[in-house]
């Protein structure tokens, strides 16, 4: 039997819960709220796969709302949908600074909002995919759990600078994770080895990146062509020295850019069994270095101005 979504309602309006209950109530499993502390009670006992919520609500409105959800490292990731009657531009723009993934205005479509509903439930199915994906692939290597997962954050946060739409900067944050997701396929004898790759290694090492564009397939939906076009091309370079098709400057796919950037810095921050974390002043002289080169320099630029500069003060090197 398919999995019954589970969907949280938000509304102080008693009429418009029922209209969506009417709705989406044959094909989904709905718990409800009248307030934004009750909403936030209900998405901590229940864990929705989705949440609907209000604007106009007395005592918390739905943006801290959103705010608050998005705050949670235990409901950040549950997607929000804004149903409210203020349509107006700086609204919109008001609810995805707040962290929410679309809008349906009142009064509501029906044909729409199961239309939306249908769309980022889909997207949440293949967001597990592609964890359990990402899980297999730390069996193999088990220095790289929480490095994946910080590429995934920093992916989407330069997405984010660059001016992306949210369900955009929403999706590289899903997909990135998965850009060395073809290492299971790499021989263990190769993939662990202590010391430096021979010639016939690193050529058989270097096959990951179309072993793993194989595994994710390239069909289906927008999220999963993303996620196969990060694995296949984050090895690329932008002078067009990279793997494996050589590929230069705005022929690599933007995805392909960003990921082959963080995925660098990153690791080159973490401490491994094989080397010792680089301080971070050097990382970022090493990124200003390879601007050009290895890297599309406008990404570094950018990269550097807004999510490094907004990570620096303070903070310590990521811990492997």
């Amino acid at each position: 039997m398919d999995k019954l979504w589970k969907i949280l309602v938000v509304d102080d309006e008693a009429a418009n819960l029922q209209v969506l209950r009417e709705i989406l109530g044959a094909d989904y499993a709905l718990v409800f709220a009248k307030t934004g502390p009750q909403a936030l009670e209900v998405a901590a006992r229940h864990h929705p796969d989705l949440i609907l919520l209000d604007i106009m609500m007395p005592d918390m409105d739905g943006y801290e709302v959103c705010r608050r959800l998005k705050a949670d490292a235990n409901l950040r990731h549950i997607p929000v949908i804004f149903v409210t009657a203020l349509g107006e531009q700086a609204e919109e723009a008001k609810g995805f600074e707040a962290g929410c993934v679309d809008y349906v205005t009142k009064p509501v479509s029906a044909p729409l909002v199961k239309a939306r509903v249908r769309t980022h439930v889909a997207l949440v199915d293949q967001a597990a995919i592609l964890d359990r994906l990402s899980v297999a692939g730390e069996f193999k290597d088990q220095d790289t759990g929480d490095h994946v997962r910080r590429i995934g954050r920093y992916a989407e946060q330069l997405a984010q600078a660059l001016g992306w739409a949210p369900d955009a900067c929403r999706a590289i944050g899903l997909a990135a994770p998965m850009h060395d997701i073809g290492k299971i396929a790499i021989p263990d004898r190769i993939l662990l080895k202590g010391g430096r790759l021979d010639e016939e290694e690193m050529a058989i090492m270097r096959t990951h990146a179309a072993q793993g564009a194989a595994i994710i397939g390239n069909g289906g939906s927008a999220l999963m062509r993303m996620a196969a076009r990060i694995a296949l091309t984050h090895h690329e370079k932008w002078d067009g020295s990279g793997y494996p098709s050589g590929l230069a400057g705005t022929e690599i796919p933007m995805e392909g850019r960003i990921v082959a950037l963080v995925d660098v810095y990153d690791a080159l921050l973490s401490p491994r069994p094989y080397k010792s974390a680089w301080p971070r002043e050097e990382v970022i002289d090493y990124l200003r270095e390879q601007a050009g080169r290895h890297f599309d320099p406008d990404l570094v630029r950018l990269f550097l101005e807004t999510v490094v500069e907004d990570e620096g003060a303070g903070s310590s090197a990521p811990s492997a």
